[in-house]
């Protein structure tokens, strides 16, 4: 049997969605906001101005819903500001980041030595925030009965590059599994979540077959397991929160050996390993420097009056003990990545803040 071998590019990255601001006080807050109503999770907001300029994000898709909140919110509360959010990839993200094109930089992993060297070529420093927990969700049809659990090695036995044309039924996976066909649905190459999961799972990050359907529109994942009965996929957890009445979710067996699903509790916890991760932004210092809306737009982000907003698009808030450590790194403008240009599986963030 032949895997699917579409490669679906979302060019979301092109196509940035543009948050306008709403009109001034006494102003219909609908195009901020649906139904002309705030966000549950934000804090109070006014229409009274504030500051004003624009705001370049672009990166990681999976972090993409924090970011659009967040605009959403910050617009309504500085009517001249302008936040323009793009979808291109963690590393898609980073090749516009470190040749000054963006102002901030989402990214579900940390930035790599390589991309750190870029930023280097250009003059490009910048401030390292983690602002958020998710949890890697493997999801699979609602027809699939057999998946409930699944261990890393077995994920890595379906993702790995030597089963390119090799493992193609799931009962090669587990000799307990049906005779039916397996096809694996993915985020393209360009995508922190690509890496982090490759990591976690055949042990090389960035290494995978090449025979699956990718894409950076992580829509396009759950529509092709939604229709497919031997499909399997992963995103954030986001993603699946959104969907979960089209889509069965597959625990993972952690390193204790019990099998844990991904829930706010459990990733915030640490018991879904190795699949629970931090994700970040990276703001640029020169636009700190000289876009007042870029460091007005970061402190209104990490403003604990603001975390609701990221529960509410389902990720974790960082825990009371570490949110004011990533406050302190961005107050302090402290330059480079904790995570030294490496890979963040298997470590802990409060023992690299």
């Amino acid at each position: 049997m032949q895997f699917k071998q579409q490669s679906i590019r979302f060019l979301a990255g092109c196509l940035a969605l543009s948050l306008v601001a709403c009109g001034g006080g006494g102003g219909d807050d609908s195009a901020a906001t649906p139904e002309g109503e705030g966000s549950e999770g934000a804090a109070e907001t006014t229409t009274d101005g504030g500051v004003s300029g624009d705001v370049l994000v672009d990166g990681s898709s999976t972090v993409f819903p924090i970011s659009e909140a967040m605009a959403e919110e910050f617009m309504k509360a500085n009517s001249g500001s302008r936040v323009t959010v793009g979808v291109s990839g963690s590393g898609g993200g980073f090749k516009k980041f470190c040749v000054g094109e963006t102002d901030v930089s989402n990214a579900s992993r940390p930035i790599k030595q390589s991309e750190i060297d870029i930023c280097a070529e250009n003059g490009i420093d910048f401030v390292e925030l983690p602002v958020a927990f998710d949890g890697l969700s493997v999801v699979v049809s609602t027809e699939n009965e057999w998946a409930a659990c699944l261990k890393p090695e077995e994920l890595g036995k379906m993702w790995e590059p030597g089963a390119e044309g090799a493992i193609n039924n799931w009962n090669q996976v587990r000799p307990d599994f049906p005779d039916t066909e397996l096809s694996l649905y993915g985020p393209g190459t360009d995508s922190g979540t690509y890496d982090y999961f490759t990591d976690a799972t055949t042990g090389e990050e960035g290494e995978s077959r090449g025979d699956y359907t990718a894409s950076e529109d992580d829509n396009v994942i759950v529509q092709g397991v939604t229709s497919d009965s031997g499909g399997l996929g992963f995103f954030g957890f986001a993603y699946y929160a959104e969907n979960k009445d089209k889509l069965k979710v597959v625990e993972i067996e952690n390193s204790d050996g019990e099998c844990i699903a991904p829930a706010e509790e459990t990733i915030a916890d640490g018991t879904y390993n190795p699949l629970a991760r931090p994700i970040f932004i990276y703001v640029s210092t020169k636009s700190l420097e000289e876009k007042p809306a870029v460091k007005a737009f970061i402190e209104f982000h990490l403003a604990e009056a603001n975390e609701g907003l990221i529960s509410e698009v389902g990720y974790v808030p960082l825990p009371k003990d570490l949110s004011p450590k990533a406050t302190e790194r961005f107050n302090s403008a402290t330059p480079g990545s904790i995570f030294e240009g490496g890979s963040s599986v298997g470590v802990k963030l409060s023992d690299k803040l």
